[in-house]
């Protein structure tokens, strides 16, 4: 039995077609039909239902179903440790971020290692949280930074650093002179909002809904950089990551007001594929940005 067979009969149960499995595998029709054919003689039971109206699994077609992809997780798991292994000794590590922790609280850690592993090549691309997570279960990379991460059971998920927020607004604001601010005095301000399909967006509105604050968003935008131009020409306000304006705080464009309500912060996190194999270059970065480092 080849891993080929496993991959079509998955196709074939989510699928639901001998035509669309035959052309997802490039593969003829009837070619299918057999692979079927040969697995349920070989186990000498029905596996799919053939009846047009009831197209589906038995129930050895479901426990078998379970089983292959089982095992094709498995094994594409060992292909990528395996290429891993193979391009190790380039010693070359590649990471994605989401652009806001790319450019800001990673920075500190690349310019440390770097001193430390001159020899190691980092390269680093910014990205959407979806972006990462797909390309981290492919294989693609070799570890991920994102905001807020959510759990996956092929992804492993360390802390990495939590980040402040505080409330952004222009100098021009009226709010622009106070050295601390109650979140309830964001109620009904035009607010400049991250994108709603973002996690640190979702973050912020639990934050408000926590304090029963309502605000008005007047714009949503997917990158930092957007937002903060925006609220600087006091278009709106904002609740950000303190760690992303710091070239903003000190060119005196914007404004960062602490919460005295408490210390609100960003979570973000470490995230690498589970059981994937690592040489020492990789678990030393990682050790790196946990704080780790015994360098």
């Amino acid at each position: 039995m080849q891993i080929e067979t496993l991959q079509i009969f998955c196709d074939l149960a989510e699928l639901k077609s001998f035509s669309r499995a035959a052309e997802k595998n490039m593969i003829s029709q009837s070619a299918v039909s057999q692979q079927l054919g040969q697995l349920e003689m070989a186990f000498n039971t029905q596996l799919i239902n053939r009846h047009r109206k009831s197209f589906g699994l038995t129930g050895a077609g479901e426990l078998f179903y379970n089983t292959c992809k089982d095992i094709l997780s498995r094994y594409d798991n060992f292909h990528s440790s395996l290429n891993y292994l193979k391009n190790s000794a380039k010693s070359r590590i590649s990471i994605a971020a989401i652009y806001s922790i790319g450019t800001h609280s990673l920075q500190e850690y690349i310019k440390k290692f770097i001193t430390l592993h001159p020899d190691i090549q980092l390269d680093i691309d910014y990205s959407s949280a979806a972006d990462i997570y797909n390309r981290l279960l492919l294989g693609k990379i070799d570890i991920g930074l994102v905001a807020i991460p959510h759990s996956h059971p092929d992804v492993q998920i360390f802390p990495f650093v939590f980040e402040p927020l505080v409330f952004v607004c222009s100098t021009k604001h009226e709010y622009a002179k106070k050295t601390s601010i109650n979140i309830d005095m964001l109620q009904y301000q035009p607010f400049i909002a991250f994108e709603k399909n973002l996690p640190t967006r979702e973050w912020i509105d639990q934050l408000l809904l926590r304090y029963n604050v309502v605000v008005k968003p007047v714009m949503e935008f997917d990158n930092v950089e957007t937002i903060k131009r925006v609220v600087e020409i006091n278009t709106g306000v904002s609740i950000m990551p303190q760690t992303t304006i710091k070239n903003e705080l000190a060119n005196k464009t914007l404004k960062a007001i602490p919460f005295s309500n408490g210390k609100f912060e960003r979570p973000t996190g470490i995230i690498i594929r589970k059981n994937r194999v690592m040489n020492d270059n990789l678990k030393a970065f990682i050790e790196l940005l946990r704080g780790k480092s015994t360098k």
